[in-house]
C-alpha cells in the first residue's frame, strides 16, 4: 500500500512540476497526489506533504503554509529552487502552524529550460526515501 503523500508545487517552472511527477511515479501515489498551491483538494491527514517551492515565497504559499497543521499534514518536507538557507522562513512558518518539518531540504536550481538530469532525479528519490524512513 502506498504512503499517504502529496507533492504540492508553488513554482511556475516546469522542472519543479517534473520533479513532483517523478516522485508520484516512483512512489505509486494516487492520481491527485501532485497539485499546485493552493491545492484543489485540501490536505487531510496526509502522512507527508512535500512542498516544491521557489526561494521567494508568494502570499498564497505563505497563507497555505500557515494553515498546514497536524490534522492536515503530519510531516512536511521542502524541495526548493534555491539554497537550503532560503527555506528557513518557510520552516519557521510551518513549525508555528504545528506540523513536523523535516530538517533536510532538497535543493535544486531551475534554469530557463527546466530539464531534469538522471543523477538529480536519483538524488531526489534517495532524499524522499530518507525522509519517509525518518517520519514521526
Amino acid at each position: 500500500m502506498p504512503i499517504k503523500m502529496r507533492v504540492l508545487v508553488a513554482s511556475p517552472k516546469k522542472k519543479m512540476m517534473t520533479l513532483a511527477n517523478n516522485i508520484k511515479t516512483e512512489f505509486d501515489l494516487v492520481p491527485n497526489a501532485v497539485d499546485k498551491i493552493p491545492p484543489a483538494y485540501s490536505c487531510d491527514k496526509e502522512r507527508i506533504v512535500i512542498l516544491a517551492v521557489p526561494a521567494k515565497q508568494n502570499a498564497a504559499t505563505e497563507k497555505f503554509c500557515k494553515e498546514l497543521n497536524k490534522t492536515r499534514a503530519g510531516n512536511v518536507a521542502i524541495l526548493i529552487d534555491g539554497a537550503a538557507d532560503d527555506a528557513a522562513a518557510l520552516k519557521k512558518t510551518l513549525t508555528e502552524a504545528g506540523t513536523n518539518v523535516i530538517d533536510e531540504v532538497f535543493c535544486t536550481k531551475c534554469g530557463l529550460f527546466g530539464g531534469v538530469k538522471p543523477e538529480e532525479n536519483t538524488a531526489l528519490i534517495e532524499w524522499v526515501n530518507r525522509v519517509i524512513k525518518d517520519l514521526k
